[in-house]
């Protein structure tokens, strides 16, 4: 396997000429500025005054032969940073790998040189390959600031890129940092553009395929705005924060992986256009598109089989809508040489029985060992899901994947794959028969009798994310009705478990704005779309 050069900024870069410097004591601010780096400086600083420094424009601080770029905020609080002194926030300082108190050096940043471009897209106009190219770059570099990167997101926002600059903007976030090559023919994939709590598909997905001889190096990302992602959950049962060549070595020995992507430098400009989108609550189609083809390209992925659910709580709601998001999708993997099978799938309600890290780590542990409290619905998707990859090898006959998938999981073959696996990323201590769950807990229970018609996805996940999940690992939502099953007033809908009383009384609060079950008659129980 090989990687082309990392494009972040130049460690050892050269001074810029004609550039005013000014050297002060470097602090360590304990601030959490998530992707981005902040510099603190005092008001009455006698540099801060000098130079002509604005709060939140950006400015160059060198130390220790390194350089970082950073936006400024302006402190009148000594116990902050004192008047000879420079902060910086957490990510920030440990990019430059120094101590409190080395010497460092601030100065007037120069403006993006793709700033013109930015304009031009916020004006309306059409950009070509070079303008995106010299916007992502910026970005990687991360020499925009929040509010340019606010900009850039909302005016590339629902239809205003056309899909050629939707592949642009794929290409030049490919090239915005590491790209793989396992060099191998068939390298295989699968995502799921999200929205669907529970949905822990790649934890079966990867240990059935790697078990059938594919290689499947599966990097995820963790949650940011929902009550897990498959990063958080699979660290209940492995490490999943490991240096790239210790993956690698893990991938080749056993043809998979399930870990975080953040030690891989896989499409940096996407992570710092998260940070801004995730907020904003915007999750625009061609944004959607570059983002994930970008990572998956990048990670050295020849064939991806991507999962698109519907419902009326999911990220798309309609037919319509799931063919347009699919012809997008397949026009750019198409221009990227990228092999890409779309299935949409069920989106009307949670996948499993558990939200939150330790309930999804109990289900997936009780699919691979094929437990009876297995949840079903979890199982069957990934069989199938996981048929579709094994169908990429060309040796394999169209329809046949299912079934060699479901021989895989029921033969044990695949949970002796996930436990190879783990125990080469180092694994944890878990008992799926006595998970440590949250131990405050409270009920929800129906107020009515009749049919599940309705899960909102949304909700639900937000009562998970209250009582703690993920960062309390126990903490989260565990559900005992799905869709159309029948209850009697007062039957137990779903338990919520908690690590601490604040988070349990915040959970509780959003259930009594709404429980997220409707309840009502069997056909009033939402049409499926799928295309197993």
């Amino acid at each position: 396997m090989s990687n082309d050069t990392d494009k972040r900024l130049a460690p050892n870069a050269p001074e810029e000429k004609n550039l005013t410097t000014s050297n002060l004591a470097l602090r360590r601010v304990a601030i959490d500025t998530y992707r981005e780096n902040v510099a603190y400086l005092h008001r009455d600083c006698a540099v801060y005054r000098a130079e002509g420094f604005q709060a939140l424009s950006k400015v160059e601080v060198r130390a220790n032969g390194r350089r970082i770029l950073a936006t400024l905020n302006v402190v009148d609080d000594q116990n902050i940073v004192g008047c000879h002194e420079l902060g910086l926030s957490e990510d920030a300082f440990l990019q430059l790998d120094i101590q409190n108190g080395h010497t460092a050096s601030v100065s007037q940043a120069e403006p993006p040189e793709s700033i013109g471009a930015l304009h031009r897209k916020i004006a309306g106009e059409r950009l070509g390959r070079q303008d995106f190219g010299g916007i992502i770059r910026d970005i990687a570099e991360l020499r925009y600031s929040k509010i340019e990167l606010t900009a850039f997101v909302v005016a590339t926002n629902r239809d205003e890129l056309d899909r050629e600059e939707v592949y642009f903007l794929t290409e030049a976030m490919v090239a915005s940092g590491r790209t793989l090559d396992w060099h191998e023919r068939l390298v295989v994939d699968k995502h799921c553009i999200g929205g669907i709590p529970g949905n822990r598909t790649s934890m079966l997905v990867v240990p059935i395929v790697a078990a059938h001889g594919l290689l499947c190096p599966k990097t995820s990302s963790r949650a940011i705005t929902s009550p897990a992602g498959t990063a958080d959950t699979m660290e209940v049962l492995a490490n999943v924060e490991l240096p790239f060549e210790q993956l690698a070595d893990i991938v080749r020995d056993h043809r998979g992986c399930l870990a975080w992507g953040g030690t891989a430098n896989l499409s940096p400009a996407d992570d710092v256009l998260i940070s801004v989108e995730r907020p904003l609550a915007v999750d625009a189609p061609g944004q959607m598109v570059a983002s994930i083809l970008s990572k998956k390209i990048a990670a050295g992925s020849t064939h991806l089989v991507l999962d698109i659910p519907i419902g009326p709580t999911a990220k798309v709601r309609s037919m319509p809508e799931a063919q347009r998001l699919r012809r997008l999708f397949e026009y750019v993997a198409g221009r990227m040489h990228l092999s890409l099978d779309v299935v949409i799938t069920d989106g009307r309600q949670p996948v499993g029985n558990g939200i939150g890290p330790v309930l999804e780590a109990r289900d997936v542990m009780r699919v691979l060992e094929n437990d009876p409290r297995a949840p079903n619905d979890l199982r069957q998707k990934s069989l199938r899901l996981a048929g579709r990859l094994i169908e990429c090898n060309p040796d394999v006959r169209g329809g046949d994947g299912f079934a060699i998938a479901r021989d895989i999981l029921d033969s044990g073959r695949a949970l002796t794959k996930m436990n190879a696996i783990m125990a080469a990323q180092g694994q944890k201590p878990f008992d799926h028969n006595n998970p440590q769950l949250g131990a405050l807990t409270f009920d929800i229970r129906a107020t009515e009798s009749g049919v599940v018609t309705g899960i909102d996805n949304l909700q639900v996940a937000r009562i998970a994310r209250v009582a703690g999940a993920p960062k309390v690992i126990g903490a989260g939502v565990d559900l005992f009705r799905k869709l159309g099953d029948a209850v009697a007033t007062g039957d137990l809908l779903y338990r919520v478990h908690a690590g601490f009383q604040s988070d349990l009384d915040f959970a509780r609060h959003a259930c009594a704005r709404s429980t997220g079950y409707t309840i009502g008659r069997a056909d009033d129980v939402p049409h499926v779309f799928v295309e197993f």
